[in-house]
């Protein structure tokens, strides 16, 4: 019986083709990212605030204050829409991003400037430039959907205490800055710990790390510290999230254009 159970092994082994081995791989690191975003389903709407830390290679650094509103959008090509409201220093106050997420397209934003009081559309060829001079671009600061990526998983690793899942993402979007990330989603619970960002020749770019992770609603994890560490110029931005309020009760409405006049 162990021989019959060998020899069907070692013939699965000699007839699968590096094109069946491609698929496997694309199919399990496509199966990896759903179940995260399925772990993370059904919020609604989100409210919290934040700093942002800007540091140069010298170690040398800025602070600025935000709070960001989001709402949950799971409707065909749609995903999830965003507001980041800077709420100092003074020369940045009231400055607004919206953000629309779109699957298999480049996103949707706008930028509101409250000296000129007009919304200005970010174009697809801005969106890969820094966002108000951190080493997030404003590709980063949008929702991350399932289907706006193509998936290929490429093993396990220890990732700090954990185990992670490794999975490449590569934008199916025209206009992005990055040929692919390489996710790290802890085993237990599929939340991302770390993705590497390769540039459009790529070479390795910029290395985001989450921890402090918090559970709320008793299911929805969310990441306290986000550090984006630019490999290129030594420069580093920090994210340090406070507390989270889900289910505020947010519409679309909120989240449109004409809105962010209003928006405080």
């Amino acid at each position: 019986m162990n021989r019959l159970i060998f020899s069907a092994f070692a013939a699965a082994l000699v007839f699968s083709t590096p094109m069946q081995a491609a698929e496997d791989a694309a199919a399990k690191g496509a199966r990896i990212a759903l179940e995260a975003e399925k772990r993370d389903s059904g919020w609604r709407d989100s409210q919290v605030t934040l700093t942002m830390i800007l540091k140069d290679r010298k170690g040398r650094s800025r602070e600025r204050k935000l709070h960001i509103s989001s709402l949950e959008v799971s409707s065909g090509k749609l995903g999830d829409k965003s507001l980041v409201v800077f709420d100092s220093p003074a020369d940045l106050k009231g400055t607004i991003l919206l953000s629309h997420a779109k699957l298999g397209a480049d996103d949707d934003q706008w930028l509101y400037l409250p000296g000129l009081k007009r919304v200005k559309r970010i174009s697809s060829s801005k969106k890969t430039s820094a966002f108000f001079g951190s080493e997030f671009a404003y590709e980063d600061i949008t929702a991350t959907e399932f289907g706006k990526y193509k998936y290929n998983y490429v093993g396990q690793k220890p990732c700090a205490s954990l185990t992670c899942f490794v999975v490449e993402r590569r934008p199916a979007y025209k206009n992005s800055g990055y040929s692919v990330l390489v996710t790290y989603y802890d085993t237990a619970q599929y939340r991302p710990q770390i993705i590497e960002y390769f540039d459009r020749k790529g070479r390795p770019f910029k290395v985001l790390t989450m921890s402090g992770y918090k559970k709320y609603a008793g299911r929805f994890w969310r990441a306290r510290t986000f550090t984006m560490r630019n490999l290129k110029t030594g420069k580093s931005s920090i994210l340090k999230y406070g507390s989270y309020k889900f289910n505020t009760g947010l519409n679309d409405s909120y989240f449109s254009q004409g809105n962010l006049r209003n928006v405080q």
